[in-house]
């Protein structure tokens, strides 16, 4: 007798910034039902210490479990270079066995850039927990050891994200400070190493012109998800198809709502979760 799939494709963010990964998530693949859960009531991940993440990951992991995921994406960088592998080694063993599996942003973001830049200069924009991580540096030089790899990070960006006033004359004066010294380096190719920097896409793009490839990491993972159901049948025959979206957020609903919708790109309903119960 065959098993009804039911399962869903947990995607998880320390804020709104994996809404971003999420909606190229659902364009490329539409079919498939979707869990997101932004942490927004401790949002930013990238100023804490390496245990804290790991708790905070760990939790979100459990949370999405709960829900009936089988598959989840971790939409944050800063989690993605300092818990997923303690999260893959050690708690989904002991925890869930082999039946399910959490994904990370760093290493397709990496296999892109280093698949796309032509002079071996890679720039990376990210928050001070994941540049110092190593994760990146790490990933880019273990695909081609001659790469040169420039970082900066930005600790200001999220905040403004969060708040809405990303598009202030302010926020782009701060962005500026802070692309200014990686083109300085002549880098032909800069990761967006936070999910929230891919809402600044255009005005990076601008700041850079057309010698440099801006990566946001959305349209990589989307690409990468499909290639690895592909890959794992035995994954995918456990994901349920009925186009369905759920939102959860650890803070306040109505804002993540009127925030998230805008990260969306289309009306977002939030139920509130509490993670650590």
């Amino acid at each position: 007798m065959k098993t009804k799939p039911a399962g869903s494709i947990g995607v998880f963010d320390s804020g709104f910034g994996g809404l971003l990964v999420l909606k190229d998530i659902v364009r490329l693949l539409p079919a498939y039902d979707y869990v997101y859960l932004g942490d927004t009531a401790r949002v930013p991940y990238g100023n804490r210490s390496p245990e804290v993440v790991y708790e905070f990951t760990r939790q979100a992991v459990d949370f999405l479990f709960s829900k009936g995921c089988e598959l989840i994406i971790i939409a944050c960088n800063t989690a993605s270079a300092e818990a997923l592998r303690r999260i893959q080694q050690e708690h989904l063993p002991e925890a869930y066995g082999r039946t399910k599996r959490v994904l990370g942003v760093v290493v397709p973001a990496a296999e892109e850039a280093v698949a796309k830049t032509e002079n071996a200069r890679v720039g990376l924009i990210a928050t001070e927990g994941t540049i110092n991580s190593g994760a990146f540096r790490k990933e880019l030089i273990r695909r081609k050891k001659r790469i040169k790899v420039f970082s900066q990070s930005a600790p200001l960006l999220v905040p403004l994200i969060e708040t809405g006033e990303y598009a202030s004359e302010p926020a782009k004066l701060i962005l500026k400070k802070y692309l200014s010294p990686l083109f300085a380096k002549k880098i032909d190719t800069l990761i967006l190493g936070c999910t929230h920097y891919g809402i600044l896409k255009r005005e990076i793009q601008k700041l850079a012109g057309k010698r440099v490839l801006i990566l946001s990491e959305g349209t990589v993972v989307a690409r990468k998800l499909r290639e690895y159901l592909l890959r794992h049948p035995e994954i995918d025959s456990r994901l349920s198809r009925h186009s369905r979206r759920v939102f959860y957020t650890t803070d306040l609903t109505r804002r993540f709502a009127k925030l998230g919708s805008r990260f969306f790109g289309s009306p977002v309903r939030a139920i509130r979760a509490d993670l650590e119960r």
